[in-house]
């Protein structure tokens, strides 16, 4: 992507992050009362992740699961936390519309390759750390092609290959069918 591709970009995601966040706020309001009345609080998840340059920086979601432990004190697996609020709230994508304000804080960008958990990095080789030379979207190629569905070694060449040919016209084709995705509930996994 060419220098006035990268600020053509980010101008696009201020614009569409900020309209989003404006035209869903009624629904957040509500989403926020929801969870605060059926989960209580934290109604919000954060957690470090690797953003571009492997500069940490916090992602940002609706809380889907309880913090229900064993005896012993230890956290239950995530499929036993997980809430029917938040499965449901992850079966329509809801749970990352917070994730538009580290799109306006320039954390993430709308495209790119998503932010995988910090106890990954130990694990890339030299090629797949070039995922980290662009900012973490909260959409990108791999989602697209598959996403949860892929093994790990191909979600991290499709993340490489948007890192070596990203353009405008394919951030835009990536967010066209993230749309369709998200309107027919395919490629989400609860």
């Amino acid at each position: 992507m060419n220098q006035h591709e990268k600020i053509a970009k980010r101008l696009i995601d201020l614009w569409v992050a900020g309209q989003l966040l404006l035209l869903m706020s009624p629904v957040l309001l509500v989403l926020v009362a929801i969870l605060f009345l059926v989960q209580g609080p934290p109604v919000f998840f954060g957690q470090q992740r690797p953003g571009k340059g492997e500069r940490l920086f916090t992602i940002w979601k609706f809380r889907t699961m309880s913090n229900a432990c064993n005896q012993w004190g230890n956290l239950l697996p995530d499929a036993e936390r997980l809430t029917p609020l938040g499965k449901w709230l992850r079966k329509t994508s809801l749970d990352e519309i917070p994730q538009l304000v580290c799109v306006l804080k320039g954390d993430m960008s709308l495209v790119g390759p998503r932010p995988l958990l910090v106890r990954y990095l130990p694990l890339y080789n030299d090629y797949h750390r070039r995922r980290h030379e662009v900012k973490p979207g909260i959409t990108g190629w791999a989602r697209v092609n598959g996403g949860n569905n892929l093994t790990w070694q191909k979600r991290l060449d499709l993340d490489i290959a948007y890192v070596e040919g990203s353009t405008l016209r394919l951030d835009m084709k990536i967010l066209w069918l993230t749309l369709k995705l998200v309107l027919k509930r395919e490629g989400i996994s609860a």
